[in-house]
């Protein structure tokens, strides 16, 4: 899913999810960039961010 994509569904901005300090605790090969658009894996959110909220 895209980062905007995953911020909605973890009720957070997408520049936290892109923020540098961040970038680097994503587990290898949950997350991408693909020309401008960051793609993150729901696996790689979990393991950042913890599980998705209800």
């Amino acid at each position: 899913m895209t980062t905007s994509k995953a911020a909605e569904r973890w009720l957070m901005k997408d520049r936290t999810i892109r923020a540098e300090w961040n970038l680097e605790k994503f587990p290898k090969g949950t997350i991408r960039k693909f020309g401008k658009t960051w793609i993150v894996t729901k696996e790689g959110m979990e393991a950042v961010f913890g599980p998705e909220p209800k």
